[in-house]
């Protein structure tokens, strides 16, 4: 018969045992865009919290949104984008967020929070993690071939279409998705880029339907790597891509040099946010997660991998000089004058933007 001490002992040695299996069996489910994390960070996150992430990614809002209404998506962090996160959020898809687990929050950005409680008010459901615009990603030289010495400095250069007819031959993309696009083919036609009239939307999609012939592709994920091979020459595309293009293009020394603008007539502002769906199962590691992103040094890691600017203003001390000096990731004040955000779309406009862009992609 065991002796009370030995048997409290194993009991203790059991219990830690338990705790040590418990422990590791922490996870956190995280839903994120494609190419859009240096994924030391994750390596490292697990090793100090021994938090296990299970990552996946998608490279479609909608993707993430019909998951989301479904219910029962299994990710305890997902990233949206500000018009959905509006919508979602009406939608009760999300959690509040317990900013005294977030202590790190405190390294924001105001005047990034500022424009990201348009879609949520009070910052309750939502913390930035990158954001920037949406322009021009073009193959210099294939374009001076073309174009010769036209300056790449307008929505012009793709809108119109004499324009696109001449590049057709070097590939055209557009970026797939629609409610920002929209916005900036109504901003070019000096109308209010958030305009949800029925006329204004079909008027935007017209934009588009005019170059439709012209035009290569139509995706969000796989222009970046065709930006860099230069199987594609110019592509309306997210900032971070195409400067993720730049830098693939360099890696691979295949002598494509490219460069990103953000058109004179202004273009669009959009922000992609951590946040917690309702139905988590793991909302304390959800909150350690968007905390230890929130990190100064950590998110300014996640900026130097993708390339785009973070909503983290602390973290500008830790982020590359070429990537913080660029007006690009980062613009001046001016041009952040012209940059707009916009509203969801709802019912009958979401309906007319999905008839649309689902006829011109179809090439109709």
């Amino acid at each position: 018969m065991k002796s009370p001490m030995l048997h409290m002992l194993a009991l203790a040695v059991s219990a830690l045992a338990a705790t040590a299996a418990a422990a590791q069996e922490r996870e956190v489910h995280v839903y994120n865009w494609s190419d859009y994390i240096d994924p030391s960070i994750l390596e490292d996150f697990t090793k100090e919290t021994g938090i296990k992430v299970v990552y996946d990614v998608f490279d479609d809002n909608s993707l993430l949104e019909t998951k989301l209404l479904a219910g029962g998506s299994g990710y305890d962090v997902v990233v949206p984008t500000g018009p959905f996160l509006q919508r979602q959020i009406k939608a009760g898809v999300y959690r509040k967020l317990d900013k005294s687990k977030l202590p790190n929050i405190s390294n924001m950005w105001p005047e990034v929070m500022t424009r990201l409680a348009k879609y949520d008010k009070d910052n309750e459901h939502a913390v930035n993690y990158m954001w920037g615009t949406t322009g021009i990603g073009y193959n210099i030289d294939k374009i001076k071939a073309v174009l010769g010495d036209t300056p790449i400095d307008s929505w012009d250069v793709l809108f119109k279409p004499e324009n696109a007819a001449k590049l057709k031959a070097c590939g055209i993309n557009v970026l797939d998705a629609p409610d920002e696009t929209f916005a900036i083919a109504l901003n070019y036609l000096h109308k209010d880029p958030n305009s949800k009239e029925i006329a204004d939307i079909r008027a935007a999609g017209e934009v588009y339907s005019k170059i439709r012939p012209y035009a290569r592709s139509i995706n969000s994920a796989a222009y970046i790597n065709d930006l860099a091979n230069g199987d594609i020459c110019i592509t309306i595309g997210w900032s971070g891509d195409i400067l993720q293009a730049k830098k693939r293009a360099e890696e691979a020394k295949n002598g494509v040099k490219i460069n990103y603008v953000i058109p004179k007539e202004g273009t669009y502002m959009w922000f992609d946010n951590l946040a917690i769906p309702a139905d988590a199962k793991n909302v304390e590691e959800a909150h350690a997660f968007i905390n230890y992103l929130m990190k100064p040094e950590v998110i300014a890691k996640a900026s130097n991998y993708v390339q785009y600017a973070n909503g983290n203003l602390a973290s500008q001390q830790f982020v590359d000089k070429e990537i913080l000096d660029n007006p690009s990731v980062y613009p001046t004040k001016e041009v952040l004058g012209r940059l707009f955000t916009i509203s969801p779309y709802e019912g009958k406009s979401q309906k007319e933007v999905t008839s649309v862009w689902t006829k011109f992609k179809n090439g109709r």
